[in-house]
């Protein structure tokens, strides 16, 4: 497994170490694979994958810090809806 390094500085370190509750380094990653999962640059299974969970694991996870798994607005949910109707 390849990794990098990367310098934080003082300042950020010390914002973050207190909402870590294991090494900075872990908690950093699980930040970052939030953050590209949040922005749809990835999806759950590969988030799931980087943090070694199961992938429903990871999705009830976020939900629980308010990352949605589905991410429609209720004019895209109406239209899927009619869809589906349609084909039945």
């Amino acid at each position: 497994m390849s990794g990098i390094a990367v310098e934080l500085g003082s300042g950020l370190a010390e914002v973050l170490r207190p909402l870590a509750d294991r090494p900075l380094d872990s908690f950093v990653k699980e930040l970052a694979v939030l953050e590209l999962y949040r922005r749809r640059l990835i999806s759950s299974g590969k988030a799931a994958e980087l943090l070694e969970m199961e992938r429903f694991e990871f999705v009830r996870y976020a939900s629980r810090l308010g990352i949605p798994f589905l991410d429609m607005s209720s004019d895209e949910l109406d239209a899927e809806l009619i869809e589906i109707k349609a084909l039945q």
